[in-house]
């Protein structure tokens, strides 16, 4: 049986891959541009595979995923649609997207950081690795 750390970490990572696709949302709505708004649409399918991988393997594991946003999942996206409201310049949004995924990488590294078992380490990684590759994709839009 899985600890309870292991899972609370996985559903963390989890919630993270979730508000990056409500995110992307907001962030393609905004996009013109046709390369930058199938760069974005990129990315955000790769955040889905993620919730996907992670929400199997929860399940696997015997456990149900927590897939809900949460309170800190709904105020940022309130926060995200707030920001975009209105007018917005493509490098605001550009440089959003860039700030989202970064804080994403940050959180998957502290649970990379915490107890978990191998398999749940290596799957945390490779989540990382992906939110990573993204995250080059979205700085090539940088001016």
């Amino acid at each position: 049986m899985m600890s309870k750390e292991t899972i609370k970490a996985l559903n963390k990572l989890l919630q993270g891959e979730h508000m990056a696709v409500e995110a992307f949302n907001s962030y393609i709505d905004e996009i013109d541009d046709k390369d930058m708004k199938r760069t974005f649409q990129e990315v955000q399918n790769q955040h889905r595979e993620n919730m996907t991988v992670l929400s199997n393997y929860i399940q696997d594991l015997g456990h149900k995923p927590d897939e809900k946003l949460g309170l800190k999942g709904v105020m940022g996206d309130l926060m995200v649609n707030m920001d975009l409201a209105g007018d917005t310049d493509p490098s605001y949004v550009v440089n959003k997207a860039i700030k989202g995924e970064s804080q994403g990488i940050n959180m998957a590294e502290k649970v990379l950081r915490g107890r978990l078992d191998d398999k749940s380490r290596n799957l945390a990684g490779e989540i990382l690795r992906k939110d990573r590759e993204s995250l080059s994709k979205l700085q090539q839009f940088k001016h």
